[in-house]
Protein backbone atom coordinates (compact mmCIF):
# COMPACT_ATOMS: atom_id res chain seq x y z
CA UNK A 1 0.00 0.00 0.00
CA UNK A 2 1.38 3.39 -0.96
CA UNK A 3 0.97 6.61 1.00
CA UNK A 4 -1.59 7.68 -1.59
CA UNK A 5 -3.72 4.53 -1.01
CA UNK A 6 -3.89 4.87 2.76
CA UNK A 7 -7.35 5.41 4.27
CA UNK A 8 -7.61 7.06 7.66
CA UNK A 9 -9.06 4.78 10.35
CA UNK A 10 -11.62 7.42 11.32
CA UNK A 11 -13.22 7.34 7.86
CA UNK A 12 -16.48 5.45 7.33
CA UNK A 13 -19.01 5.15 4.50
CA UNK A 14 -20.97 8.27 5.47
CA UNK A 15 -17.79 10.30 5.71
CA UNK A 16 -16.63 8.94 2.35
CA UNK A 17 -19.88 10.15 0.76
CA UNK A 18 -19.36 13.57 2.34
CA UNK A 19 -15.80 13.57 1.00
CA UNK A 20 -17.03 12.95 -2.55
CA UNK A 21 -19.44 15.89 -2.26
CA UNK A 22 -16.75 18.24 -0.92
CA UNK A 23 -14.27 17.05 -3.53
CA UNK A 24 -16.69 17.88 -6.34
CA UNK A 25 -17.15 21.35 -4.89
CA UNK A 26 -13.39 21.87 -4.58
CA UNK A 27 -12.56 20.49 -8.01
CA UNK A 28 -15.39 22.03 -10.02
CA UNK A 29 -16.29 25.26 -8.21
CA UNK A 30 -13.03 26.33 -6.57
CA UNK A 31 -9.93 25.06 -8.37
CA UNK A 32 -10.78 26.56 -11.81
CA UNK A 33 -11.07 30.03 -10.28
CA UNK A 34 -8.07 30.06 -7.95
CA UNK A 35 -5.94 32.15 -10.35
CA UNK A 36 -8.68 34.76 -10.79
CA UNK A 37 -9.27 35.00 -7.05
CA UNK A 38 -5.55 35.26 -6.40
CA UNK A 39 -5.35 38.30 -8.67
CA UNK A 40 -8.18 40.06 -6.84
CA UNK A 41 -6.90 38.98 -3.42
CA UNK A 42 -10.01 37.27 -2.04
CA UNK A 43 -12.73 34.74 -2.85
CA UNK A 44 -16.11 36.18 -3.93
CA UNK A 45 -19.19 36.11 -1.75
CA UNK A 46 -20.85 33.69 -4.16
CA UNK A 47 -18.46 30.90 -3.17
CA UNK A 48 -19.22 31.51 0.52
CA UNK A 49 -22.93 31.22 -0.23
CA UNK A 50 -22.36 28.03 -2.20
CA UNK A 51 -20.25 26.53 0.59
CA UNK A 52 -23.04 27.40 3.00
CA UNK A 53 -25.63 25.70 0.81
CA UNK A 54 -23.58 22.50 0.83
CA UNK A 55 -23.13 22.52 4.60
CA UNK A 56 -19.39 23.11 4.35
CA UNK A 57 -19.39 26.15 6.64
CA UNK A 58 -21.29 24.40 9.41
CA UNK A 59 -20.20 20.79 9.14
CA UNK A 60 -19.43 20.37 12.84
CA UNK A 61 -21.68 23.12 14.18
CA UNK A 62 -25.02 22.51 15.95
CA UNK A 63 -27.90 21.46 13.74
CA UNK A 64 -30.35 23.65 15.69
CA UNK A 65 -28.36 26.70 14.62
CA UNK A 66 -27.96 25.87 10.93
CA UNK A 67 -25.05 23.43 10.99
CA UNK A 68 -24.94 19.76 10.08
CA UNK A 69 -24.34 18.67 13.66
CA UNK A 70 -21.62 16.26 12.53
CA UNK A 71 -18.27 15.45 14.11
CA UNK A 72 -14.93 17.19 13.71
CA UNK A 73 -14.09 14.58 11.06
CA UNK A 74 -16.49 16.31 8.66
CA UNK A 75 -14.70 19.63 9.07
CA UNK A 76 -11.40 17.81 8.60
CA UNK A 77 -12.59 16.45 5.26
CA UNK A 78 -13.29 20.01 4.10
CA UNK A 79 -9.71 21.00 4.94
CA UNK A 80 -8.31 17.90 3.24
CA UNK A 81 -10.26 18.18 0.01
CA UNK A 82 -9.49 21.87 -0.46
CA UNK A 83 -5.80 21.12 0.14
CA UNK A 84 -5.92 18.26 -2.36
CA UNK A 85 -6.78 20.64 -5.20
CA UNK A 86 -4.32 23.30 -4.09
CA UNK A 87 -7.04 25.62 -2.74
CA UNK A 88 -5.13 26.46 0.41
CA UNK A 89 -6.31 30.07 0.46
CA UNK A 90 -9.96 29.10 0.70
CA UNK A 91 -9.10 26.32 3.16
CA UNK A 92 -7.55 28.87 5.49
CA UNK A 93 -10.33 31.42 4.97
CA UNK A 94 -13.07 28.89 5.68
CA UNK A 95 -11.08 27.46 8.57
CA UNK A 96 -10.89 30.83 10.33
CA UNK A 97 -14.59 31.47 9.66
CA UNK A 98 -15.50 28.12 11.23
CA UNK A 99 -13.24 28.69 14.23
CA UNK A 100 -14.99 32.01 14.86
CA UNK A 101 -18.35 30.20 14.73
CA UNK A 102 -17.03 27.61 17.20
CA UNK A 103 -16.35 30.32 19.76
CA UNK A 104 -19.96 31.45 19.55
CA UNK A 105 -21.29 27.89 19.67
CA UNK A 106 -19.22 27.09 22.76
CA UNK A 107 -19.33 30.33 24.73
CA UNK A 108 -22.10 32.47 23.30
CA UNK A 109 -25.39 33.31 24.95
CA UNK A 110 -28.59 31.82 23.58
CA UNK A 111 -29.26 35.12 21.80
CA UNK A 112 -25.79 35.30 20.29
CA UNK A 113 -26.06 31.74 18.98
CA UNK A 114 -29.53 32.30 17.57
CA UNK A 115 -28.54 35.50 15.79
CA UNK A 116 -25.05 34.76 14.47
CA UNK A 117 -24.70 31.01 13.88
CA UNK A 118 -27.36 30.54 11.16
CA UNK A 119 -25.85 33.45 9.22
CA UNK A 120 -22.34 32.02 9.59
CA UNK A 121 -23.41 28.52 8.56
CA UNK A 122 -25.24 29.80 5.46
CA UNK A 123 -22.45 32.08 4.30
CA UNK A 124 -24.69 35.13 4.59
CA UNK A 125 -21.90 36.71 6.61
CA UNK A 126 -18.16 36.07 6.77
CA UNK A 127 -16.23 35.98 10.04
CA UNK A 128 -12.64 36.58 11.07
CA UNK A 129 -10.63 36.17 14.26
CA UNK A 130 -9.03 39.27 15.79
CA UNK A 131 -6.09 38.13 17.89
CA UNK A 132 -2.62 39.07 16.58
CA UNK A 133 -1.39 42.62 17.09
CA UNK A 134 1.57 44.62 15.78
CA UNK A 135 4.56 43.74 17.92
CA UNK A 136 2.66 40.95 19.66
CA UNK A 137 2.58 37.87 17.44
CA UNK A 138 2.15 34.75 19.57
CA UNK A 139 2.31 36.72 22.84
CA UNK A 140 -1.44 37.08 23.26
CA UNK A 141 -1.27 38.04 26.93
CA UNK A 142 0.41 41.35 26.09
CA UNK A 143 -2.21 42.57 23.62
CA UNK A 144 -3.05 46.27 23.79
CA UNK A 145 -6.39 46.58 22.04
CA UNK A 146 -8.78 47.63 24.78
CA UNK A 147 -12.52 47.52 25.43
CA UNK A 148 -13.61 49.90 28.21
CA UNK A 149 -17.10 49.61 29.66
CA UNK A 150 -19.14 52.78 29.29
CA UNK A 151 -22.71 52.23 30.47
CA UNK A 152 -24.44 49.86 28.05
CA UNK A 153 -21.49 49.87 25.67
CA UNK A 154 -17.84 48.92 25.34
CA UNK A 155 -15.51 51.41 23.67
CA UNK A 156 -12.86 49.60 21.61
CA UNK A 157 -9.51 51.13 20.67
CA UNK A 158 -6.42 49.57 19.14
CA UNK A 159 -5.31 47.56 16.13
CA UNK A 160 -4.94 44.00 14.89
CA UNK A 161 -2.65 42.58 12.21
CA UNK A 162 -2.41 39.47 10.01
CA UNK A 163 -6.19 39.06 10.15
CA UNK A 164 -7.50 36.46 7.71
CA UNK A 165 -10.75 37.57 6.00
CA UNK A 166 -9.88 41.05 7.29
CA UNK A 167 -11.34 43.05 4.43
CA UNK A 168 -14.31 40.74 3.87
CA UNK A 169 -15.44 39.94 7.41
CA UNK A 170 -18.83 41.16 8.64
CA UNK A 171 -18.03 39.88 12.13
CA UNK A 172 -14.84 39.61 14.15
CA UNK A 173 -14.54 37.33 17.15
CA UNK A 174 -11.94 39.50 18.81
CA UNK A 175 -9.67 39.37 21.85
CA UNK A 176 -9.41 42.62 23.80
CA UNK A 177 -8.13 43.83 27.14
CA UNK A 178 -10.98 44.68 29.48
CA UNK A 179 -8.53 44.99 32.39
CA UNK A 180 -5.26 46.51 31.11
CA UNK A 181 -3.57 45.98 34.49
CA UNK A 182 -3.89 42.19 34.22
CA UNK A 183 -2.23 39.87 31.72
CA UNK A 184 -4.15 36.79 30.67
CA UNK A 185 -6.88 37.41 33.24
CA UNK A 186 -7.60 40.80 31.72
CA UNK A 187 -8.51 39.42 28.28
CA UNK A 188 -12.10 39.09 27.07
CA UNK A 189 -13.58 37.97 23.76
CA UNK A 190 -15.98 40.27 21.92
CA UNK A 191 -18.31 39.87 18.95
CA UNK A 192 -17.44 42.91 16.85
CA UNK A 193 -19.60 43.82 13.80
CA UNK A 194 -17.35 45.47 11.23
CA UNK A 195 -20.09 47.93 10.28
CA UNK A 196 -19.35 49.68 13.60
CA UNK A 197 -18.40 53.34 13.26
CA UNK A 198 -14.70 53.96 13.87
CA UNK A 199 -13.61 50.61 12.42
CA UNK A 200 -11.19 50.78 9.50
CA UNK A 201 -9.47 48.20 7.30
CA UNK A 202 -5.86 49.03 6.49
CA UNK A 203 -4.06 47.83 3.43
CA UNK A 204 -4.48 44.27 2.25
CA UNK A 205 -1.10 42.73 3.00
CA UNK A 206 0.93 41.44 0.05
CA UNK A 207 1.91 37.95 1.15
CA UNK A 208 4.35 35.32 -0.10
CA UNK A 209 1.50 32.84 -0.61
CA UNK A 210 -2.22 32.29 0.03
CA UNK A 211 -2.93 35.06 -2.45
CA UNK A 212 -6.70 34.60 -2.63
CA UNK A 213 -7.06 34.79 1.15
CA UNK A 214 -7.19 38.44 2.18
CA UNK A 215 -5.01 39.33 5.17
CA UNK A 216 -5.19 42.82 6.63
CA UNK A 217 -4.32 45.20 9.41
CA UNK A 218 -7.41 46.48 11.21
CA UNK A 219 -7.90 49.68 13.21
CA UNK A 220 -10.39 50.51 15.97
CA UNK A 221 -10.91 54.15 16.93
CA UNK A 222 -13.46 54.81 19.67
CA UNK A 223 -15.69 52.01 18.39
CA UNK A 224 -18.82 51.61 20.50
CA UNK A 225 -20.35 48.15 20.63
CA UNK A 226 -23.22 46.95 22.87
CA UNK A 227 -22.25 45.46 26.22
CA UNK A 228 -23.97 42.21 25.21
CA UNK A 229 -21.26 41.73 22.57
CA UNK A 230 -19.15 40.22 25.35
CA UNK A 231 -18.61 36.52 24.66
CA UNK A 232 -19.11 34.55 27.85
CA UNK A 233 -20.69 35.08 31.22
CA UNK A 234 -18.22 37.66 32.47
CA UNK A 235 -15.12 39.65 31.60
CA UNK A 236 -11.71 38.02 31.86
CA UNK A 237 -12.64 34.66 30.34
CA UNK A 238 -11.00 35.31 26.97
CA UNK A 239 -7.59 33.77 27.51
CA UNK A 240 -9.10 30.56 28.84
CA UNK A 241 -11.50 30.47 25.88
CA UNK A 242 -8.64 30.95 23.40
CA UNK A 243 -6.52 28.22 25.00
CA UNK A 244 -9.39 25.74 24.84
CA UNK A 245 -9.94 26.35 21.11
CA UNK A 246 -6.31 26.38 19.98
CA UNK A 247 -6.21 22.57 19.95
CA UNK A 248 -8.95 22.49 17.32
CA UNK A 249 -7.23 25.16 15.25
CA UNK A 250 -3.89 23.35 15.37
CA UNK A 251 -5.44 20.01 14.48
CA UNK A 252 -7.14 21.56 11.45
CA UNK A 253 -3.83 23.11 10.39
CA UNK A 254 -2.13 19.72 10.67
CA UNK A 255 -4.89 18.10 8.63
CA UNK A 256 -4.44 20.69 5.88
CA UNK A 257 -0.67 20.23 5.92
CA UNK A 258 -0.68 16.46 5.51
CA UNK A 259 -3.29 16.67 2.75
CA UNK A 260 -1.05 19.21 1.01
CA UNK A 261 1.86 16.75 1.32
CA UNK A 262 -0.26 14.08 -0.36
CA UNK A 263 -1.20 16.50 -3.13
CA UNK A 264 2.45 17.51 -3.64
CA UNK A 265 3.49 13.86 -3.86
CA UNK A 266 0.76 13.17 -6.40
CA UNK A 267 1.75 16.16 -8.56
CA UNK A 268 5.43 15.30 -8.45
CA UNK A 269 5.02 11.59 -9.15
CA UNK A 270 2.88 12.40 -12.19
CA UNK A 271 5.39 14.99 -13.42
CA UNK A 272 8.32 12.61 -12.96
CA UNK A 273 6.50 10.00 -15.04
CA UNK A 274 5.82 12.45 -17.89
CA UNK A 275 8.97 14.59 -17.97
CA UNK A 276 11.83 13.15 -19.99
CA UNK A 277 15.52 13.90 -19.59
CA UNK A 278 18.46 12.10 -21.18
CA UNK A 279 16.09 9.97 -23.23
CA UNK A 280 13.95 8.59 -20.38
CA UNK A 281 11.27 9.71 -17.93
CA UNK A 282 12.61 11.17 -14.69
CA UNK A 283 10.87 8.36 -12.86
CA UNK A 284 13.32 5.87 -14.40
CA UNK A 285 16.20 7.58 -12.61
CA UNK A 286 17.21 6.05 -9.32
CA UNK A 287 17.80 9.33 -7.48
CA UNK A 288 14.33 10.61 -8.41
CA UNK A 289 12.76 7.36 -7.19
CA UNK A 290 14.75 7.62 -3.96
CA UNK A 291 13.54 11.19 -3.43
CA UNK A 292 9.93 10.18 -4.05
CA UNK A 293 10.38 7.23 -1.69
CA UNK A 294 11.56 9.60 1.04
CA UNK A 295 8.66 12.00 0.45
CA UNK A 296 6.14 9.15 0.44
CA UNK A 297 7.53 7.76 3.69
CA UNK A 298 7.46 11.18 5.37
CA UNK A 299 3.91 11.70 4.14
CA UNK A 300 2.61 8.41 5.50
CA UNK A 301 4.40 8.88 8.82
CA UNK A 302 2.90 12.36 9.13
CA UNK A 303 -0.53 11.07 8.20
CA UNK A 304 -0.46 8.46 10.97
CA UNK A 305 0.50 11.07 13.59
CA UNK A 306 -2.25 13.42 12.43
CA UNK A 307 -4.74 10.54 12.39
CA UNK A 308 -3.79 9.75 15.98
CA UNK A 309 -4.51 13.35 16.93
CA UNK A 310 -7.83 13.19 15.10
CA UNK A 311 -8.78 9.97 16.88
CA UNK A 312 -7.99 11.64 20.19
CA UNK A 313 -10.17 14.62 19.24
CA UNK A 314 -13.09 12.39 18.24
CA UNK A 315 -12.76 10.54 21.55
CA UNK A 316 -12.71 13.82 23.50
CA UNK A 317 -9.13 13.28 24.67
CA UNK A 318 -7.05 15.65 22.51
CA UNK A 319 -4.43 17.32 24.70
CA UNK A 320 -2.50 20.52 23.97
CA UNK A 321 0.64 18.35 23.74
CA UNK A 322 -0.69 16.04 21.03
CA UNK A 323 -2.32 18.92 19.10
CA UNK A 324 1.02 20.76 19.18
CA UNK A 325 2.91 17.66 18.06
CA UNK A 326 0.61 17.23 15.09
CA UNK A 327 0.80 20.89 14.06
CA UNK A 328 4.57 21.13 14.56
CA UNK A 329 5.42 17.92 12.74
CA UNK A 330 2.99 18.27 9.84
CA UNK A 331 3.91 21.89 9.08
CA UNK A 332 7.65 21.20 9.22
CA UNK A 333 7.44 18.04 7.09
CA UNK A 334 5.24 19.81 4.55
CA UNK A 335 7.91 22.47 4.09
CA UNK A 336 10.61 19.85 3.56
CA UNK A 337 8.47 17.71 1.25
CA UNK A 338 7.41 20.57 -1.01
CA UNK A 339 10.98 21.81 -1.25
CA UNK A 340 12.08 18.37 -2.47
CA UNK A 341 9.19 18.31 -4.94
CA UNK A 342 10.18 21.69 -6.38
CA UNK A 343 13.70 20.35 -6.90
CA UNK A 344 12.34 17.46 -8.95
CA UNK A 345 10.35 19.90 -11.09
CA UNK A 346 13.57 21.82 -11.76
CA UNK A 347 13.10 25.19 -13.44
CA UNK A 348 9.38 24.60 -13.88
CA UNK A 349 9.10 24.38 -10.09
CA UNK A 350 9.99 28.07 -9.96
CA UNK A 351 7.22 29.17 -12.33
CA UNK A 352 4.08 30.32 -10.58
CA UNK A 353 1.70 28.84 -13.17
CA UNK A 354 2.66 25.41 -11.82
CA UNK A 355 0.63 24.25 -8.79
CA UNK A 356 3.74 22.93 -7.04
CA UNK A 357 5.22 26.44 -7.02
CA UNK A 358 2.12 27.96 -5.47
CA UNK A 359 2.03 25.13 -2.96
CA UNK A 360 5.65 25.87 -2.03
CA UNK A 361 4.75 29.50 -1.31
CA UNK A 362 1.55 28.60 0.55
CA UNK A 363 3.33 26.07 2.76
CA UNK A 364 5.71 28.51 4.43
CA UNK A 365 3.08 30.14 6.64
CA UNK A 366 2.03 26.82 8.17
CA UNK A 367 5.02 26.90 10.52
CA UNK A 368 4.02 30.37 11.74
CA UNK A 369 0.27 30.88 12.11
CA UNK A 370 -1.79 29.14 14.76
CA UNK A 371 1.34 29.01 16.91
CA UNK A 372 4.89 28.95 15.59
CA UNK A 373 7.02 25.82 15.57
CA UNK A 374 8.94 27.24 18.52
CA UNK A 375 5.74 27.72 20.53
CA UNK A 376 4.65 24.17 19.64
CA UNK A 377 7.96 22.78 20.91
CA UNK A 378 7.63 24.78 24.12
CA UNK A 379 4.15 23.37 24.78
CA UNK A 380 5.37 19.82 24.07
CA UNK A 381 8.39 20.27 26.33
CA UNK A 382 6.17 21.16 29.29
CA UNK A 383 4.86 17.57 29.32
CA UNK A 384 8.25 16.20 30.38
Amino acid sequence: MSAMDYVSPWEDEELAAWRRSVHRFAQEEVQPFEEEWSRQGYAPRAIWHRAGELGILGADLPEEHGGLGASTAYAAVVAEELSRVGANSLRVAIGIHVIAAHYIALYGTAGQKEYWLPRLCSGEIVAGMGMSEPGGGSDLQNMRTSAVRDGDFYVVNGSKIFITNGSQADLLVMAVKTDPAARGRGISMMLFPTATEGFRVGQRLDKLGLHSSDTCELFFDECRIPADALLGAQEGEGFKQMMSELGYERLMAAIGCVAAMEYALELTTRYAGEREAFGAPLLKMQNIRFELAAIATDTLATRTLVDHAMAEKLAGRLTPTVASMAKYWASERLGLAVDRCVQIFGGYGYITEYPITRLYADARIERIYGGTTEVMKDIISRSF
